[in-house]
């Protein structure tokens, strides 16, 4: 079958995040097997689909899996694999898809921007789990649960420049969240371009540093929007690879808007 890579939130190669995209022709095979093709590809997520019965709630049922787990939520590599339906003729106009996480919704623009829609993160203030401080390298200012499905710990630090230099030890992050954290702080620099920044580490499913997270806007939307004043922000994540993602709070939906790359389309044999 066939295996691409892309690369998602991302207007060029080699930026974004890498997802690996596999369309199935029927129903998912063996758990097994899906871990070990997302072991084999070693990004952070690869996404397997394939197409429903028409007349039901969606059109396409969708899966994620990192490196060593499945995951309930995954923003970037719904993306990708919206973008390889739109461009393989897989599927035109909007694209329902199902997960473990409900149905969600990847509207294509005219401009070749996506739009995605997604369930807003509930996010719950709670102590600053112990430890936490030392992991980061870096003074918390506060805490948020962000909910099962996406269920990181979301962190608030005091300075654009402490998020940007953050150095954590990965190994002591792992008893702070169920999956990850998420740190972000307001944007200093104007030219960024952005309103927020963010970086998000989740070695508890086998990923240092994501290099852009989808699914963390979905908390990271309704924390800043109501601090800014404003729905509709762009934030940076400013990993290595870097990626920007327009969000758009729409009260239990939050909307996430980029672009993705094919950067690998090839022949899976295993």
């Amino acid at each position: 079958m066939r295996i691409r890579i892309v690369d998602a939130f991302a207007d060029l190669p080699f930026t974004g995040n890498p997802a690996g995209v596999l369309l199935l022709d029927d129903v998912f095979p063996d758990d097994d097997w899906l871990q070990q093709v997302a072991s084999e590809v070693n990004h952070s997520e690869t996404a397997f689909a394939h197409r429903l019965p028409e007349g039901g709630e969606a059109d396409w049922a969708l899966r994620w899996f990192t490196p060593v787990t499945e995951v309930a939520m995954c923003g970037h590599a719904t993306l990708a694999t919206a973008h390889v339906l739109y461009t393989t003729g897989a599927h035109e106009g909007p694209v329902r898809f199902a997960t473990r996480s409900g149905v969600v919704i990847a509207t294509p623009g005219e401009d070749g921007e996506i739009t995605l829609d997604f369930p807003t993160a509930p996010l719950t203030e709670v102590e600053i789990p112990e430890g936490l401080a030392e992991a980061l390298g870096a003074e918390p200012v506060a805490a948020f649960d962000t909910g099962p499905d996406v269920g990181d710990l979301l962190v608030e630090l005091a300075d654009e420049k402490t998020v940007l230099e953050l150095t954590p030890d990965h190994r002591e992050l792992t008893g702070c969240s169920s999956r990850g954290v998420i740190v972000t702080a307001r944007a200093e620099d104007p030219t960024l371009g952005c309103d927020f920044v963010s970086r998000c580490f989740f070695p508890n499913v086998g990923i240092d540093e994501d290099p852009v997270t989808g699914s963390a806007h979905t908390a990271l939307a309704p924390y800043w929007s109501p601090r800014l004043g404003r729905d509709d922000l762009t934030g940076l994540q400013a990993s290595r690879r870097t990626g920007v993602i327009r969000t758009g709070l729409r009260g239990e939906r939050t909307l996430l808007r980029g672009r993705a790359v094919t950067v690998i389309d090839g022949e899976l044999l295993a």
